[in-house]
């Protein structure tokens, strides 16, 4: 797709080295020379930096993490980008190569807050599917309430117009994940917009930062407390 923006991906990593090459490849593949890539590394003591490094690609850019914990490492990328769009990326997934030119004729066509898409969810260790639609399986759709009670938001789907980053940021300190958190504040501000292209495949590991289980009864009504107020308040 022709255009006169840039844009910006948003990484967070940390001990990643196993399947960083693989998520960078898929990425920087589909990038224009003047966008970048943004990786706050929370102080990866694998070769996780020095993968980062070897690429001597001038659209990637590390940056030190703030050692806080994912939401403020990935606080941290957000806050750095300079694009017109950003896209959130985790360090393990596999980009499919149409997924940025898809995204960005969904907010070109919606002039949304937010565009977030289904993926396939797959076993790392022996590439079996998991979940053929993370939507299917989250029952994924837009609606605060329906997201507050549960959260169809997913990081690695979602990217987000620069121009709400003054509200989603800082992220707070007492809630969840910064997913769940950016979808809703996107919501409240101009949208946004669920599209069915599976446009990653979300890799499952044993050292997968996130889970798709849930917490128990007692933290998962602190979190929406938490979130409701929060929300309320913005």
């Amino acid at each position: 797709m022709d255009r006169d923006y840039n844009i910006s991906v948003a990484m967070a990593t940390f001990n990643g080295e196993k399947y960083i090459k693989e998520q960078l490849d898929s990425i920087l593949v589909q990038l224009n020379k003047n966008d970048e890539v943004i990786i706050s590394d929370d102080g990866s003591t694998d070769n996780t930096v020095s993968i980062i490094n070897s690429y001597n690609d001038s659209r990637i850019k590390l940056i030190n993490g703030t050692h806080n914990g994912i939401k403020k490492n990935f606080e941290n990328a957000i806050n750095n980008c300079n694009g017109k769009y950003i896209f959130l990326s985790d360090q393990d997934d596999i980009w499919e190569p149409n997924k940025i030119n898809k995204v960005l004729e969904t907010f070109n066509k919606y002039h949304c807050s937010c565009v977030i898409h289904d993926c396939v969810v797959f076993n790392s260790d022996n590439n079996e599917i998991i979940y053929n639609s993370f939507f299917s399986f989250r029952k994924s759709k837009k609606g605060i309430i329906k997201n507050i009670i549960k959260n169809s938001y997913i990081g690695c789907c979602m990217a987000i117009n620069s121009n709400i980053k003054d509200k989603i940021l800082p992220i707070p300190n007492d809630i969840y994940m910064h997913d769940q958190w950016i979808g809703l504040i996107c919501e409240k501000n101009n949208g946004s917009i669920f599209i069915n292209d599976k446009l990653i495949r979300y890799r499952r590991h044993n050292n997968t930062v996130t889970n798709l289980k849930h917490n128990s009864i007692l933290k998962m009504i602190k979190y929406r407390i938490c979130l409701i107020k929060r929300i309320i308040g913005d």
